[in-house]
């Protein structure tokens, strides 16, 4: 539904997504068994991981902050992400939330829109740009006061497995900061936000998540979270800051 200008939204259905927390040994158990039935990612690098870049945004009201602890009901975040040290691929997203469910709007941003975005100067990307998702956030950045405000980092690991379309995350080392001007440098100060020796499986699928994979993971027998990186990483980011 994409094309190479990046001009039509590319849109995903909404998709349940399971959150658990793991200690650094039940993570390399777990990734054992996974690798026997799931694929790794196919966009995942030689190395084995691709590092993540993500740039959130809020405004005054710190809505997507405390939509987190709102209960149930649509919530959403902007972000801005790219991967590695690859520039030629940054993207926007929007991401809602319905219940426990997911989806994301996803369009591709180049480094010039990506400046005025950030900038501030996002009265000519309303009416210059084709693109409908940045003109969506340009309007929530005016009428709602939506700015950046924290990057997110973290390494992941991810399978997948296309006939069901089930995919299996590990995020390791996750860290905030609050370097903004920094951010496509990839040359911040970063602050983690969990131990070192815990990590976040993140279990995504469309409708019911097949038994075999559910058994491999061992999922009856761990307790499922809502831990959200952008909500630990603006509360450990803040404490710095006061």
């Amino acid at each position: 539904m994409n094309n190479s200008k990046g001009l039509v939204i590319k849109i995903s259905k909404y998709r349940s997504e399971w959150k658990y927390l793991l200690r650094n040994q039940e993570l390399s158990s777990m990734k054992e068994r996974v690798s026997k039935i799931l694929e790794l990612d196919p966009h995942t690098p030689s190395y084995g991981r691709y590092l993540i870049h993500s740039l959130y945004f809020d405004n005054y009201r710190n809505d997507s902050l405390y939509g987190n602890l709102a209960g149930l009901g649509i919530k959403y975040k902007w972000r801005i992400r790219y991967y590695g040290d690859d520039l030629t691929y940054i993207k926007l997203e929007k991401k809602e939330k319905l219940d426990t469910g997911g989806r994301k709007k996803t369009c591709k941003l180049t480094v010039e829109e990506y400046n005025l975005i950030v900038s501030g100067n996002i009265e000519e990307l309303v009416y210059e740009t084709s693109k409908k998702l940045i003109k969506e956030l340009a309007v929530d950045m005016m009428k709602n006061g939506y700015h950046p405000e924290i990057i997110i980092d973290y390494e992941r690991i991810a399978y997948v497995e296309e006939i069901s379309n089930v995919r299996v995350t590990f995020d390791m080392k996750i860290s905030a900061s609050y370097e903004l001007d920094k951010f496509l440098d990839n040359d911040y100060r970063k602050f983690y936000i969990m131990p070192s020796n815990m990590n976040l499986l993140e279990v995504k699928f469309d409708h019911i998540l097949p038994s075999y994979i559910k058994n491999i993971l061992e999922l009856n027998s761990m307790n499922q979270t809502s831990f959200s990186k952008y909500y630990f990483g603006r509360k450990i980011v803040d404490s710095y800051m006061r």
